[in-house]
């Protein structure tokens, strides 16, 4: 049910991603860059002199600007839960934003891999008739993964019983 004048729109309540997921990314970042350095910068250094460890420090440059982007990527994700859909927000340059019918919803599923699990992370995974409309709501707490899952199933079967 709607209310206020024809042709006003309510602005949708935007929910942005907690931080664990950032963390969770940039330590990955420099669980890779690390390594990465350390093997870019020795095996020159020793084979054609102390000068050439120098390259290293690309990789130093790369989780650097890693860093920033896994920022700027992980402001851009948010999601909203609107009277008859869920809208789900992501992007920095190319934007994307998917509208999820909450009666098309087949399957709601959380997810929590291992390292998810270590950092108190779980991933919502909305399945839909069409392939190309499934979407997922990454880096959630558990509990808001859950109360989540069960909020999107309780009106999915809602609105599926009224068709």
């Amino acid at each position: 049910m709607e209310t206020g004048t024809e042709g006003e729109t309510s602005r949708p309540e935007w929910v942005g991603l907690p931080g664990g997921l950032l963390r969770l990314r940039r330590l990955l970042l420099v669980l890779w860059t690390v390594p990465l350095t350390a093997v870019t910068a020795l095996v020159p250094g020793l084979l054609a002199g102390p000068a050439w460890a120098a390259c290293g420090l690309v990789w130093l440059a790369v989780a650097a600007w890693g860093g920033v982007l896994l920022g700027r990527n992980w402001r851009s994700w948010r999601y909203a839960e609107r009277a008859d859909d869920l809208l789900i927000s992501r992007g920095v340059l190319w934007r994307t934003q998917t509208v999820v019918p909450y009666g098309r919803m087949q399957l709601v599923e959380v997810t929590s891999g291992p390292l998810e699990r270590r950092f108190g992370l779980a991933s919502v995974q909305l399945h839909t008739a069409a392939a190309a409309t499934d979407a997922k709501i990454p880096g959630l707490a558990p509990a808001e993964a859950e109360r989540l899952r069960d909020r999107l199933t309780e009106l999915g079967e809602a609105r599926s019983a009224g068709l």
